[in-house]
């Protein structure tokens, strides 16, 4: 995490095409198959395109980009039965919180602010996005495409 301040136009620029060109890039060619199977498609992004945490815009911009093409795609692509929709993270105890503290960018102060942030006063975990996951790729979310999930314990409103 860094301030947009401090991030070249070059590692800007890695970034997108880390989030949104590879995701772009990953779906384009399934979109035949996803057509003739009514598939899903559900990308995972973050909650800070919602509300931006500082230093957290390299990431947050390219996953913001993420969701856009999703949107564009659900438009596009509902017409053949195709639903696209994206979980959106808060913070959670394991992956980049984890290794925000073994690093030291987050003390417990940190944290203890964090959580204050959070309505339900907890990180996620990791199985928490899965179940998410799980969900809007399966039948049971048969009517819904074009929406971030947030899975954030309400971080988000």
């Amino acid at each position: 995490m860094t301030h947009l301040s401090k991030v070249t136009p070059g590692r800007y620029r890695t970034q997108l095409e880390a989030d949104a060109v590879a995701f772009f890039n990953l779906v384009h060619p399934a979109l035949s198959p996803l057509r003739e199977s009514r598939g899903s498609i559900v990308a995972v992004t973050t909650v800070a395109t919602r509300r931006f945490p500082v230093r957290d815009g390299l990431s947050s911009g390219a996953k913001g980009a993420v969701e856009a093409v999703a949107r564009a795609l659900a438009a596009e692509e509902g017409r053949y039965g195709v639903r696209v929709n994206c979980v959106a993270p808060g913070m959670l105890t394991d992956g980049m919180a984890s290794r925000l503290i073994s690093s030291g960018e987050l003390d417990e102060e940190a944290l203890a602010v964090a959580r204050r942030n959070i309505p339900m006063r907890r990180f996620g975990q990791a199985q928490d996005i899965a179940e998410a996951v799980a969900f809007l790729a399966s039948e049971r979310a048969g009517f819904i495409t074009g929406q971030a999930l947030g899975v954030d314990g309400g971080y988000s409103v």
